[in-house]
Parts: C-alpha cells; sequence; structure tokens
C-alpha cells in the first residue's frame, strides 16, 4: 500500500513541476517578446531589407534534492571512468543524430 501513494505523490509532484516548468517557459517567451533591445535589432534588420524570425531554444534541467538536513556536498570528485547515461540524453543524442553503443 505504501508504494501505490508514494506513486501517487510522484504523480502529484510530477504534476506541479510539469505546470512550473510551462511557467518557466511561457515567463521567458514573455521577457523576450517585452524586449526593447530584441525589438530594436529586428527592426533594424527589417529596415535593412530582410525578413527575420527568431526561433530560442532553452535548455532547462533540473534534479530532485535530497533533504535539507543532509549536509552540503563537499566539491570533491572523482572518476570511475564511466559514463551514466540516462533515457532523456539518449533520446536528446538520438535527435541530434548521434548514435551511442550501448554495451554493458
Amino acid at each position: 500500500m505504501r508504494r501505490s501513494s508514494n506513486a501517487h505523490l510522484d504523480g502529484i509532484v510530477d504534476q506541479q513541476l510539469k505546470k512550473l516548468m510551462k511557467e518557466l517557459g511561457e515567463a521567458i517567451n514573455q521577457a523576450v517578446a517585452e524586449s526593447d533591445e530584441i525589438s530594436d535589432v529586428m527592426a533594424r534588420i527589417k529596415a535593412g531589407g530582410h525578413d527575420v524570425f527568431l526561433v530560442l531554444e532553452a535548455t532547462i534541467g533540473f534534479n530532485q534534492r535530497e533533504s535539507s538536513a543532509d549536509p552540503a556536498p563537499q566539491n570533491e570528485f572523482k572518476s570511475t571512468g564511466e559514463l551514466e547515461i540516462t533515457s532523456q540524453d539518449l533520446k536528446f543524442l538520438r535527435s541530434m543524430r548521434i548514435a551511442v553503443n550501448d554495451k554493458r
């Protein structure tokens, strides 16, 4: 029973996170749309006889933090020589047409 309540809680957190990510994207779009500097430069490009369009791509990363009671991690890095690639990493690499040999 504990597992199902955790799954339900995870679903709520995921929905809240999705909502916040959407709000962040909207805030970024709003900031760009309201930028006088961007508008000015685009107007000068148009005045030069060019059509202009702006496409921006933002990569936003996030990780679940441990509880605040945990001590702050030390900046001590030790490499095992192995690279851990997540499913999101693989999806991104494939979108860039980069093949990954996944032999484990």
